[in-house]
């Protein structure tokens, strides 16, 4: 029986539909990866910087505004191989994910039921969205988890070389996103909470390695300006000078935590329900979800890893203190999210039983709808051109698939969308 789930199907019943669910998943993103460049404005940004490192910058430089270096490194590496395509990118985006689930396995042993958790995340409607996108999220996600496990290896069997490893993809997860800088702190908790009785030890025995990560410490104060960390802090300092509250930060980031949980966006979701009550419920379902998953993470006693609890608590505070308002923020952490879900058991309570049963039956339709969804798009170009990014560059997309924009109200087409189109999706 799997003692993981919030729900009680008998065992090998149970089992034999989440395998099959696993596969057809897999399947699915595999024919995603036929999907047309899916266009998003941090998307522009990207391609737009990579054309500045490899043109010199373009007339089009007035888009390359600051962005960290790690992703932008992979499309000007995929460019020089000339494989810099819509397929490329996306396969890539699934072997990330395909290797972070890999990781939050490793790092989730005792759970008993991993094709549940594997079901979670290849349904969540994010991961499903921006596995399909020329964005960070997922490069930032599989360094993050790859150094998470090696953190987690170190703590295990003492090898310095895992330690060194779990600093070098926190570096290289640092370079992709900022936020990174929540994985850092994380390492530096964990290794003092981990050997809080042997530190004095370990730092007598390994002098050198301690002086490294010092120097560290101090070129990332040194060179915060190069990193952008200047120019995030910048970002904050300015939201918070024009007028924005905490109060509405708060709401923002509750609201999605509600499109999380409940597998769906709040914005296409409110347009079926009365006005107040679209975004009610999801705030509602927010706070509700935000309040349980901190008492199973932090409150309950469990087994999740210190490491896994340090750096969730310390992502969690970045976002909420980031003034800006985007369910793909939550992307990186999914995997650890659907893992601590997973390894908890709702049986204990009849009421928490009951909730957690009803969501699941939400979670996992709306997670079905977002994958047919997904692929239905990917795979008609006149949908595609119609609703992607809400059909924002729709003339873009349809004079670059038909030769000519097919609505009759459309009056401007944006040039370099044209250009990277017909660059990058072939």
């Amino acid at each position: 029986m799997i003692r993981s789930t919030a729900y009680s199907l008998p065992g090998h019943r149970n089992t034999w539909l989440l395998k099959w669910a696993v596969y057809v998943l897999a399947v699915l993103f595999f024919i995603n990866c036929f999907s047309p460049l899916r266009i998003h404005v941090d998307m522009l940004r990207y391609f737009a910087i990579k054309d500045c490192l490899e043109n010199n910058c373009p007339p089009t430089a007035d888009r390359a505004d600051y962005l960290p270096f790690g992703y932008t490194a992979l499309l000007l590496a995929l460019s020089k191989l000339g494989i810099l395509r819509s397929f490329s990118i996306i396969f890539i985006n699934c072997i990330y994910l395909l290797g972070g689930l890999y990781f939050v396995r490793k790092v989730f042993a005792y759970i008993h039921s991993p094709l549940f958790l594997f079901v979670l995340v290849l349904l969540n409607w994010t991961v499903i969205k921006f596995v399909d996108h020329p964005l960070s999220e997922l490069q930032y996600l599989f360094f993050s988890l790859a150094s998470i496990f090696a953190f987690y290896q170190y703590a295990k069997n003492k090898k310095i070389i895992n330690l060194l490893m779990a600093f070098l993809f926190a570096a290289l997860a640092f370079l992709t996103r900022t936020v990174g800088v929540a994985l850092l702190a994380s390492l530096c908790l964990g290794l003092i909470w981990e050997f809080r009785r042997q530190l004095l030890e370990l730092i007598s025995r390994n002098k050198i390695l301690v002086a490294i990560l010092a120097l560290c410490m101090i070129a990332i104060l040194i060179f915060s300006k190069q990193l952008g960390l200047n120019h995030y802090t910048g970002v904050m300092s300015k939201q918070f000078q024009e007028g924005l509250h905490f109060s509405r930060i708060l709401k923002w980031h509750f609201l999605e935590w509600g499109e999380l949980f409940i597998n769906t966006s709040s914005i296409k979701a409110s347009g079926y329900l009365p006005s107040p009550w679209g975004i009610g419920i999801f705030l509602l379902a927010g706070v509700i979800c935000f309040a349980g998953f901190i008492y199973i993470c932090f409150i309950k006693r469990n087994r999740i890893p210190f490491i896994v609890k340090a750096y969730l608590f310390f992502y969690l505070i970045l976002m909420f203190a980031w003034p800006f308002y985007d369910p793909r923020f939550w992307v990186p952490v999914i995997p650890l999210m659907a893992a601590v879900i997973a390894q908890t058991s709702f049986q204990e309570n009849k009421a928490f039983r009951l909730i957690a049963s009803l969501l699941l039956v939400v979670y996992t339709a709306f997670g079905t709808v977002s994958m047919v969804y997904m692929t239905y798009t990917s795979l008609n170009r006149k949908a595609f051109a119609r609703t992607e990014a809400n059909g924002v560059y729709r003339n873009e997309y349809e004079t670059h698939f038909f030769g000519k924009p097919l609505s009759d109200t459309a009056t401007h087409e944006d040039p370099y969308v044209l250009d990277v189109l017909r660059r990058y999706d072939k």
